[in-house]
């Protein structure tokens, strides 16, 4: 698993938005006047996370690293499982624990955000 110290404040972000994906996708069951409803989950709210999201997309550097470190200190928190779904969303993977055959085995994986270079483009140089 990816430990905190390996963040920045991009993939922080991407993780955090996941995180919140992930965790609404957590639903529970309501009755209400006889009608059974599903509602999504709220665990997000209750960890602070629509304000971590806000503070790492903010345009202000410290409020961005107050929101880095808000976020790794609630990473450290998830469950293994949670964290490698939240992974697994933003396409992060261990170059190691993929087998020889795995394409993606001998590179590193893109930090979400970063911009892929187009092999197929032909410059004009």
């Amino acid at each position: 698993m990816r430990s905190p110290e390996e963040f920045n404040e991009e993939s922080a972000l991407a993780a955090a938005m996941a995180l919140q994906q992930v965790l609404e996708e957590r639903t529970h069951k309501r009755k209400y006047l006889g009608q059974i409803y599903t509602v999504p989950g709220k665990l997000g709210e209750a960890l602070n996370l629509p304000k971590i999201i806000s503070r790492l997309s903010s345009k202000v550097a410290h409020r961005r690293e107050s929101g880095l470190d808000e976020f790794e200190e609630l990473w450290a928190t998830l469950s293994l499982a949670t964290q490698s779904k939240v992974l697994e969303a933003i396409d992060w993977y261990d170059p190691e624990s993929l087998s020889w055959d795995d394409k993606r085995s001998n590179r590193r994986p893109v930090a979400p955000g970063a911009v892929k270079p187009d092999i197929n483009s032909e410059s004009s140089d």
